[in-house]
């Protein structure tokens, strides 16, 4: 098994300089985990993902995110933790596909 790189991001984290990284390492490794711990913690993950895929996007990369909660050894505690695993995929071919099977606006528009 091919270790991944982890990304702990904190409320005081950039979400600018956690995006360089999260590209940084989906272009070279493809895959990358960020991992955070708190509200803050997390709006700032998720920020840094939104600009992240902005970045890449310019490369033909697009991102799958799965998010899940982790436990994690943090000063002799446990604490649970948000992981957010990312996935660098071929833009063009996930975005025809994602068209093709999402319904429309207009048709949840119908259904409600």
């Amino acid at each position: 098994m091919v270790d991944i790189e982890v990304l702990r991001v904190s409320g005081t984290s950039k979400p600018n300089a956690v995006a360089g990284a999260v590209a940084a390492l989906l272009r070279t490794e493809g895959r990358v985990e960020l991992q955070a711990i708190g509200p803050q913690a997390v709006n700032q993950a998720v920020k840094a993902l939104a600009i992240a895929r902005g970045y890449v996007r310019e490369d033909g990369i697009d991102l799958i995110i799965v998010p899940s909660f982790v436990t994690l050894e943090l000063h002799d505690q446990q604490r649970t933790a948000l992981r957010f695993l990312a996935r660098a995929t071929d833009a063009a071919t996930d975005a025809d596909a994602a068209d093709a099977s999402a319904p429309s606006v207009s048709s949840l528009a119908q259904e409600s």
